[in-house]
C-alpha cells in the first residue's frame, strides 16, 4: 500500500494535498501531476511511501527535470512506483526495461512482494539485486529548503513526511489532509 502527498510552495507558504497515484505510470506522469499543483511554477515536493519500507521524494520546479531521492533503493526497486524512481535515478532505461515498465499495472495496490511460487520468475527481484541498498538519488534535494543531507538520510519511513513538513513549515497544512 502506498501513501503519497504533494507539498506545493505558494506565495503564502505551503499547500498540502494527499494524492492518488492511480493514473501515474511514468515519472513524466508524476511530474505533470506535480506541475498541475504548482502555483506560478514554484517548488512542489511529491512524497511517496510504501508501508514503512521506503520513501521517495520527487522535487519539481517549473519545467526543469524532476530531482529524485529514494531512502532505500533496493527496497524501492521491489515495488512498482519505487522501481520507476530507481530506474530513473540509476539510468537503467534500456529498451527491455522500458517495455517492462510499460507492462506494469500500477493501480496503487502493489505490495512489492512476489506472489507465491513466483520468486524464480520475478524480474523485480533481479532488478532489486542490481540496485544499491540504502539511499539513492539527489541527497541535497531539500538542502536549500532547510533539510540537510545528513538529516534527510537519517529519516525513517513512516515518520519522514511529518519531519520534512515540519522543516518546511508545512506541518499544519499537512495535518489537514491526513
Amino acid at each position: 500500500m502506498y501513501f503519497a502527498a504533494l507539498l506545493a510552495r505558494t506565495e503564502d507558504g505551503w499547500e498540502a494535498s494527499d494524492t492518488e497515484l492511480d493514473d501515474v505510470e511514468t515519472l513524466s506522469d508524476l511530474a505533470e501531476l506535480a506541475r498541475e499543483a504548482s502555483v506560478d511554477e514554484d517548488t512542489v515536493v511529491v512524497y511517496i511511501e510504501q508501508e514503512d519500507a521506503w520513501f521517495g521524494i520527487v522535487r519539481v520546479e517549473g519545467e526543469d527535470d524532476p530531482r529524485i531521492y529514494v531512502s532505500d533503493g533496493a527496497a524501492a526497486a521491489r515495488s512498482s512506483y519505487g522501481e520507476m524512481l530507481t530506474k530513473e535515478i540509476l539510468g537503467t532505461d534500456d529498451e527491455d526495461d522500458a517495455d517492462d515498465l510499460d507492462a506494469l499495472d500500477l493501480d496503487g495496490t502493489e505490495d512489492g512482494e512476489p506472489e507465491d511460487g513466483d520468486e524464480a520468475e520475478d524480474d523485480g527481484g533481479a532488478a532489486a539485486d542490481t540496485v544499491p541498498s540504502g539511499p539513492v538519488g539527489d541527497r541535497l534535494i531539500l538542502d536549500d529548503l532547510g533539510l540537510a543531507e545528513r538529516e534527510l538520510r537519517a529519516l525513517e519511513p513512516g515518520e519522514a513526511l511529518s519531519e520534512i513538513a515540519d522543516v518546511l513549515g508545512a506541518a499544519e497544512v499537512l495535518e489537514t489532509v491526513r
